[in-house]
């Protein structure tokens, strides 16, 4: 049997994959919330119109995006050229002028860091998530940093690095000695604007300390470098706009070094408790930090919030907020929502309502 779609169903427009190292990902979340909004439960409340961003930043819509969320990979670039719906933003699809509300599941540059939100800020039309400014500052880690330190957030110690000063060996010197002087060893060190662990390295001496500020001024001109705390990684999400929501408290353990890419997404390396086994009181502590955090770098909608908590000392501290968290099985935001009373379903359709606010 075939559903009717309601006359006053919503457009709603989901962006999906993108020219990040993340774009895989993306494409995973991407099938999991296009399910959701097309589930008997949604089908008569929402119409999906899905456009996918290929490896090479090219637009794509109809038939093509349709058959990337299923097979859940990036396109054959070997499509015939006549298959084409269009090329970056030359030529615009006729699609996009139906679109009443945009739900972008880009992670990484040009998804999360605002690039993609004033697009939708152009269209005029409204979308779930933060808006440039939030965006941005959540991208960012050194301007997120700085936001939280005017907000009286508690955080492990930290410097900037710019990789153009890598290359004059006084100031090489004088930042390793910093480093070494205030942070110690291990540390991270990470490119100020990717996402998901990508290009991060963990340093346990000085001649690891050059290589990684070496492999983040590949990706990146601004670094940051973090002092390593033997902590847990806890994690609150964030939904809504008029009114924001906080969620149950989530714990990440994994048996690797630390918690990298792979980890994250090897599925084998790492697990999820929820709730996790904390007391009410540091529950409650995390999340009124999280609705201080999300108001101090204008982030709104949905934000997956995170933190470090050394249990000896009985010390937390904010670590970074992702303003489009996964939604592939093994992601964090989705089941703390499951744990906190919303299914899947109910959560997507709630996003899209926020939008809105």
């Amino acid at each position: 049997m075939i559903s009717v779609m309601n006359k006053e169903s919503l457009i709603v427009g989901i962006v999906f994959g993108g020219a990040s190292g993340e774009h895989d990902v993306s494409i995973k979340s991407a099938v999991n919330v296009i399910n959701a909004l097309r589930d008997k439960n949604n089908i008569n409340r929402f119409k999906v119109v899905s456009f996918y961003i290929d490896k090479q930043g090219q637009w794509w819509t109809g038939s093509i995006a349709e058959e990337v969320l299923h097979k859940g990979a990036s396109f054959n670039e070997s499509k015939s050229i006549d298959q084409i719906n269009f090329k970056g933003l030359d030529t615009l699809p006729q699609e996009i002028k139906k679109i009443q509300t945009w739900f972008p599941i880009l992670h990484g540059p040009n998804g999360e860091d605002g690039t993609i939100q004033g697009f939708f800020k152009l269209t005029g039309k409204p979308f779930v998530g933060s808006g440039i400014l939030g965006s941005a500052l959540g991208m960012d880690k050194i301007a997120m940093k700085a936001a939280f330190h005017s907000a009286g957030l508690p955080q492990v110690k930290y410097c900037n690095a710019f990789a153009n000063d890598l290359s004059d060996k006084k100031k090489l010197t004088l930042l390793v000695q910093q480093i070494e002087s205030k942070l110690g060893y291990p540390c991270f060190i990470k490119p100020a604007n990717l996402g998901s662990s990508v290009g991060i390295t963990k340093a346990y001496n000085n001649s690891q300390i050059l290589e990684g500020l070496r492999n983040a001024a590949k990706l990146d001109n601004r670094i940051v470098i973090e002092k390593s705390i033997q902590a847990r990684e806890l994690e609150c999400a964030v939904l809504g706009k008029k009114e924001i929501s906080t969620s149950c408290i989530g714990e990440v353990r994994y048996n690797s070094d630390w918690y990298d890419y792979e980890t994250k997404y090897s599925g084998e390396s790492s697990r999820v408790i929820i709730p996790a086994p904390i007391s009410n009181k540091l529950s409650q502590e995390i999340r009124k930090l999280s609705l201080v955090a999300c108001k101090a770098i204008s982030v709104e909608g949905i934000a997956r919030v995170d933190f470090f908590y050394e249990e000896k000392k009985n010390c937390l501290w904010i670590n970074e907020i992702n303003t489009i968290p996964g939604f592939t099985s093994k992601s964090m935001y989705p089941m703390l929502w499951e744990a906190s009373g919303l299914n899947l379903s109910q959560l997507v359709a709630r996003l899209v309502e926020s939008a809105s606010e």
